[in-house]
């Protein structure tokens, strides 16, 4: 997708977007001072980043806590280690799994949606009037769904680890003769304030980049129905490449600061 849209655009489109895009945070840090705060709209936007996601986000880390569980046991139990499969499982969360595949849930589920959302309302001339009306659609659009994003992802994390944790140990006691007070204890000696910061941070970065990279394409949408269409698509591929990328610029700067 990226690759198709660097080669069929002109040179400076690019760089252009990364002009426009720093405008774009630019006039969202204006809109967030001072002015009329939509305290109603950023509850639906709670309840629709949460109704949209937490299922998936219960399945992803219920099943990453098993397959961890599973998959380390039976090495760790070839060195006699076994006993502590439950810290692999509940630090691999904390500080990887659970932040970054929450985030990618998200960003199909509710990046795409806001994209989508914001798309429609641009092609429609939806924005436009509620210029006309004195409405800062920043402030009602943006830093709604932004404010939202930045509380829920943190909370869908915390669900997942909590999951995958519980996921790990019914593998643990099933199948890998692990007792649960055992999986329990060595789960939570081994967790650090570390591993509890990095976990908490990762959220707050990747909604920052969930919730403006899919504000921007929405505000900046044309073309129609078929520009919403690329517009949403665009949003879920870059979204989730930025992920990737500052989750590995941020597990960098923990390991230099804390080892």
């Amino acid at each position: 997708m990226i690759e198709e849209i660097l080669k069929n655009s002109p040179p400076g489109v690019f760089f252009n977007h990364i002009y426009n895009y720093i405008l774009f945070l630019r006039i969202t840090i204006r809109a967030a001072i001072g002015g009329a705060f939509y305290f109603k709209e950023i509850i639906e936007q709670l309840y629709q980043i949460g109704n949209r996601s937490l299922s998936i986000v219960i399945l992803v880390g219920t099943f990453t806590g098993m397959v961890l569980s599973f998959q380390t046991g039976i090495e760790m139990a070839r060195f006699g280690a076994k006993a502590y499969i439950g810290s692999v499982v509940l630090v691999s969360l904390v500080r990887e799994l659970g932040p970054v595949l929450t985030a990618l849930v998200v960003a199909g589920r509710v990046g795409s949606g806001i994209t989508a959302e914001l798309g429609s309302m641009k092609v429609t001339d939806q924005i436009d009037a509620m210029r006309a009306m004195a409405v800062d659609p920043y402030k009602k659009l943006v830093l709604t769904r932004l404010t939202a994003l930045l509380i829920m992802l943190p909370v869908l994390v915390a669900v997942a680890d909590t999951f995958g944790f519980f996921g790990g140990a019914i593998i643990a006691t099933t199948n890998l003769n692990v007792g649960f007070e055992l999986y329990k204890s060595t789960a939570l000696n081994n967790i650090y304030l570390e591993d509890l910061f990095s976990g908490l941070v990762k959220p707050i970065v990747f909604a920052i980049i969930i919730g403006t990279i899919g504000c921007y394409l929405g505000m900046n949408t044309k073309g129609g129905t078929k520009g919403v269409g690329s517009s949403t698509t665009l949003s879920v591929v870059i979204s989730s490449i930025f992920i990737f990328v500052f989750d590995f610029i941020l597990t960098k700067i923990f390991f230099l600061v804390y080892r």
